[in-house]
């Protein structure tokens, strides 16, 4: 079972039916992907993508409509998977009368944690989140990173194996997200795996070893951040900045050879007989017959610069409604 992967969804549908003669809709449309064991996977998406479906289905909220979903080598949604997945939902909502430890105990208990480990376990979890010294606190006073933090301890109380964090840095200011982002790599560190669904690309991208991309409630891209970036790369123009240095004869020369080409360029004459430009590039092959240009007018390159790809470009380009299915990588 060891070998099997935390997370496994072959071919995943759901659809909604809006009343008995109403028109239905397909949240999930065949969806494909594995989550490795001991790996941080995202799960990124604009709104309606059906990421909160998909970790419905897993968590055995609700049913799907075809396909088949595993859990840690159990079916998504059995007893057993969900005894040892710990979820931290987007808007946990604590009763108000709890402080930080009742709210511990009832979580604990649900999980079937005996008293004396959630006593143990609970003052450890607490310190770790940064709420030491709050405890006794009632959980109405908290503001919503804290009871993010709090949210965090309960998913950890029971010790699972699969970590389901949705939105886990929701409300945090920078310094709770570096924090969030150190207790994630610990989990990992740990031999646990977490799945991640958060809006905020640049964690992700710090974090996460690899991403999925939903969109319409298709697969639009699943690979390692470095891997989506080169997958979209040649979709997606980029910008190049150049430094050459020559008489300006031969700039003007230049000059014209790239106007025959590029629409949208710009050049800033610097001292000494330099100029920089900077111009959208679609792929090598346009920066090969650039610089091949440069060279052959008899310009020297002092400085070649070619802007990376962000996790956020591939991901506009992934769910934009003309994006090609084709694209994303097979899991």
């Amino acid at each position: 079972m060891s070998e099997q992967p935390a997370i496994q969804i072959n071919g995943l549908k759901k659809r909604y039916r809006a009343g008995f003669f109403g028109k239905g809709f397909d949240a999930l449309k065949g969806v494909d992907f594995s989550v490795n064991r001991g790996e941080v996977f995202g799960l990124l998406g604009p709104n309606g993508a059906g990421k909160t479906t998909l970790i419905k289905v897993l968590l055995g909220i609700v049913r799907a409509s075809g396909g088949a979903a595993s859990v840690l080598g159990a079916a998504a949604g059995s007893k057993i998977a969900r005894q040892r997945i710990g979820y931290l939902p987007e808007n946990l909502s604590f009763p108000s009368h709890h402080t930080a430890w009742r709210a511990l105990h009832l979580y604990g208990r649900l999980s079937r944690v005996d008293y004396r480990s959630i006593r143990q376990r609970g003052a450890q979890l607490l310190d770790r989140v940064g709420l030491a010294g709050r405890d006794r606190e009632l959980v109405k006073r908290y503001s919503k990173g804290m009871r993010q933090r709090l949210g965090l301890a309960q998913a950890m109380l029971h010790e699972p194996d699969l970590m389901i964090l949705d939105e886990p840095t929701d409300g945090l200011d920078p310094v709770g997200r570096s924090e969030i982002r150190q207790i994630i790599m610990e989990m990992k560190n740990e031999g646990k795996t977490v799945f991640l669904n958060s809006h905020i690309l640049q964690e992700v991208e710090l974090v996460c070893d690899r991403v999925a991309i939903l969109a319409g409630g298709k697969l639009r891209g699943v690979g390692s951040p470095a891997e989506l970036t080169q997958q979209f790369q040649g979709a997606l123009s980029t910008k190049l900045r150049m430094e050459v240095a020559g008489d300006a004869v031969q700039f003007a020369q230049f000059q014209d050879s790239l106007s025959s080409v590029y629409q949208q360029w710009e050049s800033v004459e610097l001292p000494d007989g330099r100029w920089q430009l900077s111009a959208s590039v679609d792929g090598h092959g346009e920066v090969d017959r650039i610089i091949d240009n440069a060279r052959q007018g008899g310009l020297s390159i002092r400085n070649l610069q070619r802007s990376k790809l962000t996790l956020e470009e591939v991901f506009l380009s992934a769910v934009s409604d003309s994006a090609d299915d084709s694209l994303a990588l097979k899991p």
